[in-house]
């Protein structure tokens, strides 16, 4: 069963162009090195405010990433402009 990851953040808004930028470089890291990354998605509901989900085609695969994404170099370029970094994961239990 797919899987999604919530990462909630906050970050500078000067930051935006950087924040974007860091954000694919790592998301290409990540899907050259652990298969089953579906989607992501980033949503910004206010200036300095961030949403990032990324949906997994199984538990397996996103605790794999996780736990082998602290190796990247990627992770902690994207990581270094966040502040207050929040996640949540869940199964997906029905989508329309």
């Amino acid at each position: 069963m797919s899987v999604l990851r919530i990462v909630r953040f906050t970050a500078d808004p000067a930051d935006a162009d950087q924040i974007l930028a860091r954000r694919a470089d790592l998301i290409s890291a990540v899907r050259a090195r652990f298969p089953g990354l579906a989607e992501t998605r980033l949503i910004r509901p206010d200036e300095r405010t961030w949403v990032d989900s990324w949906r997994w085609d199984s538990r397996a695969a996103m605790d794999a990433a996780v736990a082998g994404a602290h190796d990247l170099p990627e992770t902690g370029a994207a990581f270094a402009l966040v502040k207050d970094p929040t996640s949540e994961e869940g199964e997906i239990v029905d989508e329309r």
